[in-house]
């Protein structure tokens, strides 16, 4: 007799069509989040080929609402080596997109005063290119060093309870 083979169950983070590329960590620190929201991103085919070897950055990048459209602007995409003439500008604005309703509802809390779109992940979902926006308020100085102390009171206390049980 022989033994029936078993297929391996595959994970969430083995899949490369559901995975997290990058993450702008800066973000969370920097901004006050207020509201997030999932976007598609328009991108040519060497620019898909940079990410999924993970050659993006979107620390410095932001969104602008221009003409009634979504842009993400300042993410650098490195430019794909074998696809030399066909090849993209690293640097270039990307259209994001979502419904028009969603868009209309974002961008009306993003004209308030000292609010800003920035991303916040970058990641596959069922094989496409999605970007995870928000609306962010800027954070002061001594609002990062609350931030900070309050995170490490939190991580003292919960280190003092283990200790405990």
């Amino acid at each position: 007799m022989s033994k029936s083979k078993k297929k391996k169950k595959q994970s969430a983070s083995d899949d490369p069509n559901n995975r997290t590329v990058t993450r702008n960590r800066k973000a969370r620190h920097e901004y006050e989040i207020l509201e997030d929201l999932e976007c598609g991103v328009v991108l040519q085919g060497s620019e898909v080929k940079s990410i999924r070897n993970g050659k993006v950055s979107i620390e410095e990048a932001y969104g602008r609402v221009r003409d009634g459209e979504l842009w993400l602007v300042g993410a650098d995409i490195a430019e794909y080596p074998q696809a030399n003439v066909m090849n993209h500008e690293p640097k270039r604005s990307r259209k994001l997109l979502l419904h028009r309703r969603e868009l209309r509802k974002f961008a009306e809390s993003a004209d308030q005063t000292g609010l800003t779109i920035v991303p916040l992940a970058l990641y596959f979902k069922n094989g496409r290119i999605k970007v995870q926006m928000a609306v962010g308020r800027g954070r002061k100085m001594h609002d990062k060093r609350d931030k900070l102390k309050k995170q490490s009171d939190r991580r003292e206390m919960r280190g003092a309870m283990m200790k405990h049980q």
